[in-house]
């Protein structure tokens, strides 16, 4: 059984909103309780066996929404700010439910001790004769504190392990999508997901915070056909997000009467038609041939990779053996062999291409795989290997195990925003494919963002002519970025 310890301190999502509503005691929007409900309906929809233990405080009691939710599956108990009487008493009639638990309502810095108006006493003090019981004596683990100081894949498999042991996983509905800049608490709602095993189609959102509005797609919009639904559509607007993204996949699947709401704009991807290897091979210029051939005379070897340590540790070297490729910052540089271990275990539908040398894994290809498509979702070469034509050889093996496996699509991200990298694609056989892009906006800020045409990437909007000229100087920032970085901690400087 997962036990649910939820502290619902504060009735807002906003802190300024919860601050105003404690102080002045009044009522602001209509977002009153709204995380408590997101949460209370995720275990609704959780298959798993779950024990849920709710603290109010009085000035988040529950209304008759969020009482409707809270089910046999929920208890709900004190969280007590002041008097633990005159609250335990409100709290029990409001709700009409028979309250077995208390706990203290922490607030040791002044700020929270004005809006609870505790002007001697940091903690409430609990009579010896109070008749509920602590639940402060149970074993508890924040988290919402695992996932401020761990990544989200970490912070669930510490939780699930504690929880394995009887712990109480310990949570406060404010940080559910936000991250604490003073209290250390970091958003929680991924990890809860995965933990409760609902809200399955979130399973790959993706998320970006954009000047004041937040946009978000799905991570795998080129592996398969995603048509949002009106009931996803309102789990997001619940989520904070103000406008959703997505492709149509027009070379295998066309969206059907698309709604005339959602805005258009074109995009593009670099895709290869693959009959056989053979057809390949001679659609391709002679100058590539010959690069390909150049990789097998020097003594680089292709095969099919097993996900194993020996391949995470492989990435994991090339990751950090250079922080500048292609004249930009490498994002990957400096992560932990943790990180790659992980990620290189945890990927599912893909194939990993090895390049070697000398018994050394000098470049790879992760194919990412759907229903007769292909995408390349990383290729990265040995900077020191490059005099032999390593990615020309990759791309061939992989258009090979296409080929064998009758996969007839291989996509190799956009084109137009690289130019080198452009031409290297153009010369493998990949060609630019034209297709449309929709922007649904969901909520007010993401309207007033569609209007002001802030919802597209900047790079999208400017023309080639404008952007070419551009991209040495962006290419400036992204490397003196890297630069202070590397000052900053010599530790990854060395690696």
């Amino acid at each position: 059984m997962i036990k649910l310890r939820i502290d619902v301190d504060y009735p807002y999502p906003s802190r300024i909103k919860s601050f105003l509503y404690t102080v002045l005691n009044i009522k602001i929007g209509k977002d009153f309780l709204k995380n408590a409900k997101i949460i209370a309906k995720m275990i609704e929809r959780s298959p798993k066996d779950i024990r849920t233990y709710w603290f109010f405080t009085i000035k988040t009691i529950p209304d008759e929404e969020l009482l409707e939710l809270l089910n046999n599956k929920h208890e709900i108990a004190l969280h007590v700010a002041n008097d633990p009487y005159r609250e335990w008493k409100l709290l029990e009639n409001s709700t009409g439910r028979r309250l077995r638990y208390y706990t203290v309502h922490g607030t040791a810095r002044l700020l929270a001790r004005v809006m609870w108006k505790r002007w001697r006493e940091k903690t409430p003090k609990i009579p010896n004769n109070f008749p509920l019981e602590s639940f402060h004596k149970f074993p508890t683990i924040g988290l919402d504190i695992l996932c401020y100081t761990n990544t989200t894949t970490q912070a669930t498999k510490i939780a699930k392990n504690h929880s394995k042991k009887g712990e109480i996983l310990h949570i406060h509905p404010e940080w559910l999508f936000q991250r604490g800049k003073i209290n250390h608490r970091g958003p929680f709602y991924e990890a809860l997901r995965r933990i409760l095993e609902t809200d399955m189609e979130f399973e790959t959102l993706s998320i970006r915070k954009k000047i004041f509005f937040n946009i978000a797609s799905d991570a795998e919009e080129y592996e398969r056909d995603f048509v949002p639904t009106q009931k996803f559509i309102e789990k997001l607007q619940k989520r904070g997000i103000d406008i959703f993204t997505t492709i149509e996949r027009k070379w295998c699947h066309a969206i059907p009467n698309p709604s005339k709401f959602w805005l258009r704009a074109s995009d593009n991807i670099a895709l290869l038609q693959i009959a056989s290897y053979d057809e390949w091979w001679k659609s391709i210029g002679k100058k590539t041939r010959n690069m390909v051939r150049k990789a097998e005379k020097t003594g680089i070897k292709t095969a099919i990779a097993v996900p194993n340590e020996k391949l995470a540790e492989g990435i994991w070297k090339i990751y950090n053996e250079t922080p500048i490729r292609q004249e930009r910052a490498f994002p990957h540089y400096g992560i932990s062999l943790k990180a790659v271990r992980e990620s290189v275990f945890s990927s599912q539908d893909c194939t990993f291409v090895g390049a070697h040398f000398q018994d050394e894994l000098v470049g790879f290809i992760q194919l990412v795989h759907d229903n007769g498509t292909s995408r390349i979702a990383q290729m990265l070469s040995m900077q020191k290997r490059w005099d032999k034509a390593v990615n020309n050889a990759l791309i061939a093996k992989a258009v090979e195990f296409c080929a064998t496996k009758q996969i007839h699509w291989l996509m190799y991200g956009r084109m137009g925003n690289h130019p080198s990298l452009d031409n290297f694609k153009q010369n493998n056989g990949f060609k630019q494919f034209q297709l449309t892009r929709y922007y649904v906006p969901l909520t007010r800020k993401g309207k007033i963002a569609a209007k002001l045409r802030l919802h597209r990437e900047v790079k999208d909007v400017l023309p080639q002519s404008v952007k070419y000229p551009l991209i040495p100087f962006y290419n400036w920032i992204s490397r003196s970025k890297m630069k202070f970085r590397l000052r900053l901690n010599p530790e990854t400087a060395a690696l």
